[in-house]
C-alpha cells in the first residue's frame, strides 16, 4: 500500500467564542480561509477529495462550499462528524482513502464557530424545543446527553481518584505553557491569520496570562447541587472559534513531506465513561502501529477537561512532561470540529521543532466515543 503523508499542516489563531474577535465570522469564511492557504500552490486538478469535520451547523457540507471558495471546482467536499474527534477522524478518512489507492491527494481538517452556530428547533412530545442541540447520547442520570462535565469532567476525576487541586494546577500549566510557546513563536509556523470586521487576527487569545491558582481555586463548581464536585469553568475547555486543515498525499508522489500518518484507531465506552476514551485508543492505534508507548515523543490529549489527560496520564503511565507541551483544551480552547486537526497541526510542527519522532494525537468525544491518530514526523 502507499503511505499517507503530510505536507502542509496549517490553522487559523483561536478565539473566544461570543466575545472573541472571530465572534463575527462564520464556519464558512473559516473553512473558505484555511482550505485558500493549505491549497496555495497545489495543482487543482490533481486534489482528490476535501473532507471537514463540521458540528452544529445543522447539514450541509462546508468542505464543498470551501473547495468551490478555493478554486477547486472538480473537487466535491465530505462532511465529517463524530463530535469532538471529528477533526481527527477527517485526516484519518483521508489517510484511508490514500492508502487503499483511490486517492492521492486530499486536503483534510475541521472547521468551528461555537460564535455564529445557528440555534436550531426540534419538536418534543408535540413542541417546538429551541433552542436545540442533537443529544451526543440517550439520557441517563450519570451521563446527561447535553452537559459534558458530569460523564466527561466529573466521571473521569471521580474514577481516577483526581482532586480539584490536581485539575486546576494541570488548567493552570496548561495556560503556562500556551502563553510560553506564544511568546516563543512556537506557533508562528502553523498559524495563517486572518482578516475579520474586528481587524487582523492572528494571536490565540483564549490563553490566560494573568490566572494563577488563586484564580482557580476561587472558581465555583458548575454543579454545586453534586457532593463534593470539583469541575469548574477553570479545569474544563473553552468554547471556541477556528479551522485547520493538512495536505495529506501518496508518498508515491514524491512530494516533500512533514510527517507520515502510522496508525489510528477509534473506540466506543460507555457514555459515563467518556473521559477514558483515550486510555483504550491510545493502545489501540499503538498496536496497529507497531510502536509501544515508550517509542512516543510527544502527546497531545485534548483537554476537554483537565481530568481526561490527567486520567491518561496516570493509567497509561506517561511521563507528565511529554503530554500538551504547547498547552490544550484549558488554555487554547477548545473549537470542537477542529480541535483534533488543530492537534495534529501543533503536533506535526512542535516535533519538527525537536528534530522529528514519533506523536500521538488523542481525544475523547461525545456519546462514549474517542480517538487517536500515531503520526512519524520527520526531521527538517
Amino acid at each position: 500500500m502507499p503511505e499517507a503523508v503530510i505536507t502542509t499542516a496549517l490553522r487559523t489563531p483561536v478565539g473566544t467564542a461570543v466575545k472573541g474577535t472571530l465572534r463575527d465570522t462564520t464556519a464558512f469564511e473559516l473553512a473558505d480561509h484555511i482550505v485558500k492557504a493549505v491549497a496555495s500552490g497545489l495543482d487543482p486538478d490533481a486534489v482528490d477529495d476535501l473532507v471537514l469535520a463540521e458540528g452544529l451547523y445543522g447539514g450541509g457540507v462546508i468542505a464543498r462550499h470551501a473547495a468551490l471558495t478555493a478554486g477547486l471546482p472538480a473537487v466535491p467536499g465530505l462532511a465529517v462528524n463524530r463530535h469532538c474527534a471529528a477533526g481527527l477522524s477527517a485526516v484519518q478518512t483521508a489517510a484511508a482513502n490514500i492508502r487503499a489507492g483511490m486517492d492521492e491527494l486530499v486536503i483534510a481538517g475541521g472547521v468551528n464557530s461555537s460564535s455564529t452556530a445557528p440555534r436550531q428547533a426540534f419538536r418534543v412530545d408535540g413542541e417546538w424545543v429551541q433552542p436545540w442541540m442533537p443529544p451526543t447520547h440517550p439520557e441517563r442520570p450519570d451521563a446527561p446527553g447535553n452537559d459534558m462535565s458530569i460523564p466527561i469532567g466529573w466521571n473521569t476525576a471521580v474514577a481516577a481518584g483526581l482532586s480539584r487541586a490536581d485539575m486546576d494546577a494541570w488548567a493552570l500549566g496548561s495556560h503556562q505553557k500556551a502563553v510560553r510557546a506564544i511568546d516563543e513563536g512556537r506557533f508562528e509556523a502553523e498559524t495563517v491569520p486572518i482578516e475579520t470586521p474586528h481587524g487582523t487576527f492572528a494571536v490565540d487569545e483564549h490563553p490566560r496570562r494573568d490566572t494563577s491558582m488563586e484564580k482557580l481555586s476561587a472558581l465555583k463548581p458548575l454543579h454545586p447541587e453534586i457532593e463534593g464536585f470539583s469541575i469548574t469553568a477553570g479545569n474544563a475547555c473553552g468554547g471556541n472559534d477556528a479551522a485547520a486543515a493538512l495536505v495529506v498525499v501518496s508518498d508515491r508522489l514524491g512530494l516533500p513531506a512533514l510527517a507520515t500518518v502510522r496508525s489510528w484507531a477509534s473506540v466506543g465506552v460507555d457514555p459515563a465513561e467518556t473521559g477514558f476514551a483515550p486510555v483504550h485508543a491510545i493502545p489501540k492505534a499503538l498496536k496497529r502501529a507497531g510502536v509501544d508507548l515508550s517509542d512516543i515523543g510527544l502527546f497531545e490529549i485534548n483537554e476537554a477537561f483537565a481530568s481526561v489527560p490527567l486520567a491518561a496520564i496516570k493509567l497509561l503511565g506517561l511521563d507528565p512532561d511529554t503530554v500538551n507541551v504547547n498547552g490544550s483544551g484549558c488554555s487554547l480552547g477548545h473549537p470542537i470540529a477542529a480541535t483534533g486537526a488543530r492537534m495534529l497541526v501543533t503536533l506535526v510542527h512542535e516535533l519538527r521543532r525537536r528534530g522529528g519522532g514519533l506523536g500521538v494525537a488523542a481525544m475523547c468525544a461525545g456519546g462514549g466515543m474517542g480517538s487517536a491518530t500515531v503520526i512519524e514526523v520527520h526531521a527538517p
